[in-house]
């Protein structure tokens, strides 16, 4: 007689566990919903269910098909039952076993009892279904089994998602053998599974490839074009476990593609990825896969950028692993959760029943560790409820929560100041456009502490000085509780005409506090400025020089009583004196936070509390200063030691100078010069102090020159006359005709300012785009005519003409319109420029010798000519293409993302540097000069500018107070001090070399804009007359007697009239 569960006596036998036992052996197919009642009514205890539910498991794998359909529907309905759910855990073998019967209505009933546990299991629960269900994906069980075990994974979609994404490092692989499987069925079942998790991976960047990366486990062809696709991806979300666990197997397939391109985008991939993985711990399944992989790559892959970018990879997963290994969690360790309920539950006599319940309960505790369920009502709710058949367990699970939280965190480096005021402590993201600087990374300041934040150029410095100072940066506190000041020493042009004081009260802030001028003189005072001084209140702030500017911005910070100071490069532009005040006043601000970008290692090393780096992604904080950073962090050595610097720039070599021999002759010349600027000239109200005094300087090619002073001395002064911008009142200024000559200036954004909407390839074709002429050297003042020349040029200048057939001379007054544009030497190997004259109907042909053109004050007009002429030599070696300036841009430090892709008024201080110095560089100057090249570039870069400067042929003149730049590369040295000239070192250094000037191999074609090869007749060599003389005799053999004559004969003879 079958047993009926349907009246309230058989209930109560329930609880007898023979009476169980008895029961599941008699179960007739329609009374599992009684089952599961009388579970339900009394409880997994009470009712025996928890000792005896393996004897359910066997009768699923009986061979008695009723016994076996019986029990698969007890189970099916018990699984509705949320507090059997611990024990019913260890039934799911037998149930996927059954999905093999031979019997149909047996293996119906087992797929959907299987289905039951995945549609009713406890989300948090899910995760220990998984093991079960692995224990039946090998190829040696039946495919009807694995079928069910795969189907159950896609289910989990749907009531479990974010816990199958936490469960998906230990899925992916599972799954993934399986679709290469035989089977049909099997195949399509584990795509589906496949295809189900990876819509759980949440992450956006990558969640519309998903569909392709499930394709590519299996079409290994389509691998490249899903990796080209994937490379394409710009990560800005936080990378997780469930999204390395779905591209791992993608990137390791890429890594071993036979195809170098498919290597280096996985590893730029790998490298992206990396990066933006928040908690090491997340990769640490991941990193004995791919590191490997990279590595070998890394050493055996032949192209070197592509070896280059895999090496990158390799350093940012060490980076990860190292983190990984400090890292130790015990996070989503079933083990240590186990063992801490067993501490803390209210006995210590663990039945078999009570242990399944701390074995489930820890499983679902690790798994809210792994999705973030940490709040107490949580795990009141989902675990505590676990022991309400046995006692209650609220107490002893907040307990043991609050050490898995515990678990959870990093510990972080002790602050001894804990008695400082906290001004800031945010988390954080920050991006610059389209591309992301910092992200999920933490900030704390304190009140009083000196900050030093480093980074590489691009890294993001000033952008997240000035969104503090914006009020961009999530979670700093508002303006009115922390007042924050952004000091930068760059005026804006509208601004330039202000006086100092003026400038200074122009400022809305300082307008809104109500400064009086007498207030910002006050302020100005105790920053140097002065009636009496150098700098002076009531002058314009075009008149002054960088350190000046630069004490102005700090005086217009302390007008505002800043909470925190943040600081732009303090020391640039500034002497040995003011970078000395510079230190003590920040030293004295003890109320005041200070945040300073500087790439000044002395000031990092005398004012800094702490250092702030920004490094892949992230802002870390160290305490001590620069010293104690680099102790700590070897490698960020390149930030202020140029040997330590794997940054390359690569300058064009200088063409040569026809009639120049030797490296050591003067290219360019000051003689006896002396200068005062109008403002301070006596007709103008002055004081007539000039600011040089009779300068005496000459450039060659073989200059290395360090220009030094304080600030104020004159030094760029000198500069400004020595290329041009400024003329002398007295003394005279000479450049070689044929010399090409970069100036980098002091501010050196004014070259750009005009021109911000442009990528700096644009901007450098836009510069060079008449046939090599530099249009930023058309606006010289120099270059500008005076009344007195203009009244030279209309007055008629008798001119002596000879002609060459009669030899009848004759002289005419005549007046020259215009040079047209072109030159020649003459037998006296002077120059003679091309003309056309007033009234005149012949537009060229018609020369006039230099010194006549001189007295007609066309001097100015030769200058332009042979600016031009010399300006479009130095574009024959490289034709102005998009291509040629990219790896121009390139070779001057700039990547070609930046150089072509992006607009200037994107780029950051160092980058603008860079096209400033590329742009100069450009028409392969003869001699280059760089008015404080040091401000802006991190050492990396500096440390690359100096070997570019090392390798170059041509001349260089330096001005900078960065002494360790100048002593590197400099034996010369020109001492300025109150418009007084001192020159010390070995000025004559260039003079002992072998001063020869070897021949350059001539460039023999060149392609141009459109990709085709030009071909280029080198420069004819010049022949002595006696060579003249026996090739005359040749041609004139070869023409006797009838020999066709070779193209350089030919030319030859046409030109001297031989045939």
């Amino acid at each position: 007689v079958l047993l009926s569960f349907k009246s309230a006596s058989n209930l109560t036998n329930l609880t007898n566990m023979a009476g169980l036992v008895a029961a599941m052996q008699k179960l007739s197919v329609g009374e599992a919903a009684d089952l599961a009642a009388s579970v339900k009514a009394d409880g997994p205890i009470k009712s025996g269910l928890a000792d005896k539910v393996l004897e359910l498991a066997k009768l699923c794998e009986e061979k008695e098909e009723k016994k076996a359909i019986a029990a698969l529907n007890a189970l099916e309905a018990l699984t509705a039952v949320p507090s059997a759910e611990p024990y019913l855990v260890s039934c799911l073998s037998s149930v996927l076993i059954a999905a093999s019967n031979n019997k149909p209505d047996v293996r119906a009933a087992a797929s959907t009892c299987s289905m039951a546990f995945a549609k009713n299991v406890s989300p948090m629960a899910m995760k220990g279904l998984l093991p079960a269900i692995f224990a039946n994906l090998p190829v040696e069980k039946k495919w009807t089994t694995r079928e069910a075990a795969l189907n159950m994974i896609t289910e989990f979609n749907t009531v479990a998602p974010k816990q199958l994404g936490a469960a998906l490092p230990e899925i992916v692989p599972e799954v993934t053998a399986c679709m290469w499987d035989t089977k049909k069925q099997v195949k399509t079942a584990a795509t589906k599974a496949m295809t189900a998790a990876c819509e759980v991976i949440g992450n956006r960047d990558i969640e519309h490839m998903t569909g392709k990366i499930v394709t590519a486990i299996t079409k290994p062809k389509e691998v490249p074009e899903i990796m080209h696709e994937l490379a394409g991806v710009t990560f800005v979300q936080s990378v997780e476990s469930p999204a390395l666990a779905m591209t791992v197997p993608l990137l390791l397939r890429g890594l071993k593609e036979k195809n170098t391109a498919t290597k280096r985008q996985s590893a730029v991939i790998i490298n992206n990825m990396s990066k933006l993985v928040d908690n090491p711990v997340d990769s640490a399944p991941f990193l004995p896969l791919l590191l490997p992989a990279l590595t070998s790559n890394a050493s055996s892959i032949s192209d070197p950028e592509a070896r280059e970018i895999t090496e990158r990879a390799v350093a940012q997963l060490t980076r990860l692993q190292g983190l990984c290994d400090k890292a130790v969690t015990t996070r989503g360790d079933t083990s240590a959760i186990e063992k801490l309920l067993k501490d803390e539950l209210p006995t210590k006599e663990i039945s078999a029943a009570l242990g399944v319940a701390i074995a489930h309960a820890a499983v679902v505790g690790t798994t809210m560790m792994d999705v973030g369920y940490m709040e107490d009502s949580q795990w009141a709710k989902l675990v505590a409820s676990i022991f309400e058949p046995f006692f209650d367990a609220k107490a002893a699970i907040e307990k043991v929560r609050v050490e898995a939280e515990k678990m959870l965190v990093i510990p972080e480096e002790d602050d001894d100041d804990d008695d400082a005021e906290e001004l800031c402590n945010c988390t954080f993201t920050l991006a610059y456009g389209t591309k992301i600087l910092l992200h999920n990374t933490k900030m704390k300041l304190k009140r009083g502490k000196n900050y030093g934040l480093l980074g590489g150029n691009d890294s993001g410095k000033t952008t997240l000085m000035r969104s503090i100072a914006n009020g961009q940066v999530e979670g700093f506190p508002d303006a009115s509780e922390v007042r924050t000041v952004f000091v930068e020493s760059d005026i804006q042009g509208e601004q330039s005409h202000l006086s100092c004081v003026d400038y200074i009260l122009y400022d809305p802030k300082i307008k809104a506090m109500g400064c009086t001028p007498d207030q910002v003189r006050e302020v100005l005072g105790q920053v140097g400025f002065g009636p009496d001084k150098k700098a002076k209140p009531e002058h314009a702030t075009s008149t002054l020089s960088g350190g000046w500017r630069m004490k102005l911005a700090l005086a217009r910070a302390m007008l505002q009583r800043a909470d925190i100071l943040l600081l732009d490069e303090p020391t640039n532009h500034l002497d040995v004196i003011n970078v000395a005040w510079v230190k003590n006043y920040l030293n004295s601000l003890t109320n005041v936070t200070c945040i300073m970008v500087s790439h000044d290692s002395g000031l990092l090393n005398d004012c800094c509390s702490y250092i702030l780096q920004i490094d892949n992604l992230k802002l870390n904080m160290f305490k001590g200063n620069l010293d104690d950073f680099v102790k700590v962090v070897p490698e960020a050595r390149a930030y202020f030691s140029f040997k330590a610097s794997k940054l390359k720039f690569k300058f064009p070599q200088p063409g040569n100078i026809e009639g120049v021999k030797s490296k050591g002759k003067a290219l360019m010349k000051i003689s006896k010069c002396t200068f005062t600027y109008p403002i301070n000239r006596k007709e103008n109200g002055g004081n007539g102090i000039p600011t040089l005094y009779d300068i005496s300087i000459q450039v060659s090619l073989s200059s290395r020159v360090a220009c030094v002073g304080e600030n104020g001395a004159g030094k760029s002064t000198m500069i400004k006359l020595l290329v041009g911008e400024i003329e002398p009142e007295i003394g005279d200024v000479w450049k070689h005709p044929n010399a090409r000559v970069a100036y980098v200036a002091q501010h050196a954004f004014h070259h750009i300012e005009q021109h911000l909407q442009k990528t700096p390839n644009e901007y450098i074709r836009w510069r060079y785009a008449n046939n090599g002429e530099d249009k930023e050297s058309l606006v010289k003042v120099t270059m500008v005519f005076t009344d007195d020349e203009i009244k030279k040029q209309k007055t008629p200048h008798e001119i002596t003409f000879v002609d060459e057939e009669s030899g009848k001379i004759s002289k005419i007054k005549k007046l020259v319109s215009e040079l047209v544009g072109g030159r020649k030497q003459n037998k006296s190997k002077q120059y003679e420029y091309e003309v056309k004259y007033v009234g005149s109907s012949q537009d060229n042909g018609e020369y006039l010798d230099a010194k006549t053109l001189d007295k007609m004050g066309w001097s100015k007009a030769m200058k332009a000519v042979d600016l031009k002429l010399a300006q479009q030599a130095g574009l024959l070696q490289r034709p102005l293409s998009t291509k040629n300036v990219e790896q121009h841009l390139h070779d001057c430090g700039l990547e070609a993302e930046f150089a072509t892709h992006y607009r200037m008024s994107a780029l950051s201080g160092g980058q603008k540097v860079k096209v400033v110095l590329a742009a100069a560089m450009w028409n392969q100057p003869h001699i280059l000069i760089l008015d404080e090249p040091t401000n802006y570039l991190d050492r990396e870069s500096l440390g690359a500018l100096a070997g570019a400067i090392e390798t170059f042929d041509g001349g260089v003149v330096i001005i900078s107070h960065n002494n360790e730049f100048c002593s590197q590369l400099c034996p010369e040295t020109w001492v300025m001090d109150a418009g007084h000239l001192e020159t010390k070192g070995d000025a004559e250094w260039m003079l002992k070399q072998d001063t020869k000037i070897e021949q350059q191999q001539q460039i023999t074609e060149m392609v141009d804009a459109a990709g085709n090869v030009v071909k280029i007749e080198g420069e004819k060599k010049k022949l002595s007359k006696k060579e003249e003389k026996q090739l005359i005799k040749r041609i004139k053999a070869k023409i006797k007697a009838g020999e066709p004559l070779e193209e350089s004969e030919e030319d030859f003879a046409i030109e001297k009239d031989l045939i």
